[in-house]
């Protein structure tokens, strides 16, 4: 997978070398397996365009083009860890509630941005997003296609699940001379990333240190060079 990038008065060219091949959606089941089913809240931001869940806390931009259209969901702080659970999956089935559309279907959604702490409102009324809560506010489509978006909040059962994506990764940059910003989309399997390195044609391999979000820098000088990025992706694991 190669790009160009033309930007601070020299070329990139990026070589992606992952480490834990997730191409195939067959292969990205066998590789991460679904957690234990456990219970939360979830409510709806937006109408049913989706436009207000583009941007977002991970950096994904707009989600059409770069492969997550209106299946997605801010999660609460708990969840969110940071940002490092950006790109996650998780299925959701409306229960316990009269709002639920009948036969309890659910939803696959990625975590594609945050719910802040809104510390004015009791956690139980308002506050949903308050710490420990784990909640997911849902895209207006996403949140339709498990109970009747006049319910407001409805109790759920969680968990998450494999990515499936198509395409390959992506990559978005940003930065300068001395400094490579990366925003790394479109991730199967576990849909998040463990870690990252850099090596330009003219330095080893660099670590690069987490940002925010879906985010990976490296302050290093690496203008004009030829660079190999290598990605360590969510190891084969059950994460409860």
């Amino acid at each position: 997978m190669a790009s160009f990038l033309h930007s601070w008065g020299f070329s990139f060219f990026l070589v992606a070398w992952v480490l834990s091949i997730i191409s195939k959606s067959t292969f990205a089941i066998a590789m991460f397996r679904p957690s234990q089913w456990a219970l939360a809240h979830a409510t709806f931001y937006g109408d049913e365009t989706a436009s207000e869940t583009m941007g977002g806390a991970c950096g994904y931009g707009n989600l059409f083009v770069n492969g997550y259209g209106t299946d997605t969901a801010a999660l609460s702080s708990t969840l969110f860890n940071d940002g490092y659970a950006c790109g996650t999956c998780y299925q959701i089935k409306c229960v316990q509630s009269s709002a639920c559309y009948g036969g309890s279907p659910f939803t696959t959604v990625t975590a594609t941005n945050l719910c802040p702490p809104n510390w004015s409102e009791d956690s139980n009324n308002g506050g949903w997003c308050n710490p420990p809560r784990t909640h997911f506010d849902m895209s207006k489509p996403a949140f339709m296609k498990i109970a009747q978006w006049k319910a407001g909040i409805v109790p759920v059962m969680y968990r998450r699940v494999p990515c499936l994506r198509t395409g390959g990764l992506r990559f978005s940059f940003q930065g300068n001379g001395y400094w490579l910003l990366v925003y790394v989309m479109n991730v199967g399997g576990g849909g998040d990333i463990a870690s990252m390195w850099v090596k330009g044609s003219q330095t080893g391999w660099i670590s690069m240190s987490h940002n925010w979000g879906a985010s990976y820098q490296a302050f290093a000088t690496l203008g004009g060079q030829t660079l190999l990025s290598s990605s360590l992706l969510t190891q084969p694991r059950r994460l409860l």
